[in-house]
């Protein structure tokens, strides 16, 4: 019973430790790439080209569905285009919001397609010369997903940036030079839901830190 109770405890506080290293991961990232505009910017059109290829490759050598890796090519066309205002974002632009529903629709068709294989019917599986497809690795799953699914909408999230007037309560960071210094989303996003962490903590009493300054992005 109590040991139960204990895998539960660890479980919720192993997942809270997770959440805030992806976040502190996202943040570090972002600032990295708001320092290093042009050449993000470069990394990321080749490597959409290069995805692309891949599809291409596993469509004529794995024999991968035609249609939909053609239906993948078309959303990393998509993606491209995220890349001509590069690093600004406009939250509400057709383009990006088509890029979120793609990125969606992107995963679950090809989690269905390896969820439910194609199996051939009993009378082609019986004649002599059937050979039986390959079904995929847990492994080879695994890599497919993170590097042609779903690598490519999330570098571009860490990259883009806000525009100043697009979030509440959002502030323009000004350089020494009296330059407006660009905010990654990604940095908005995690220093938002940050603040608003602190505002509940405070609520119940808690400080997490007491010499934070509450700065809403």
């Amino acid at each position: 019973m109590i040991l139960q109770l204990l895998s539960y405890a660890g479980l919720v506080i192993g997942f809270l430790f997770l959440v805030l290293s992806i976040a502190s991961g996202l943040y570090y990232i972002s600032e990295l790439v708001e320092e290093h505009t042009e050449p993000t910017k470069r990394f990321l059109k080749k490597l959409i080209y290069s995805i692309i290829v891949i599809f291409i490759l596993l469509v004529l050598f794995d024999s991968f569905p035609i249609k939909l890796s053609a239906f993948s090519v078309f959303t990393y066309y998509v993606y491209l285009q995220n890349l001509k205002k590069f690093p600004y974002v406009e939250l509400t632009s057709p383009i990006f919001l088509l890029s979120i529903v793609l990125v969606i629709a992107n995963h679950f068709l090809w989690f269905n397609h390896f969820h439910n294989p194609y199996i051939p019917p009993l009378e082609v599986r019986l004649q002599p010369d059937y050979k039986a497809p390959r079904i995929p690795e847990f492994a080879e799953i695994c890599s497919f997903f993170g590097l042609l699914i779903w690598f490519v909408p999330f570098a571009l999230f860490v990259s883009l940036s806000a525009h100043d007037n697009l979030l509440p309560h959002h502030q323009v960071n000004v350089q020494d030079d009296g330059k407006k210094k660009k905010n990654g989303l990604a940095k908005v996003v995690v220093a938002n839901l940050r603040e608003y962490i602190y505002a509940i903590s405070r609520r119940f009493g808690y400080e997490l830190d007491p010499n934070h300054q509450s700065i809403i992005y």
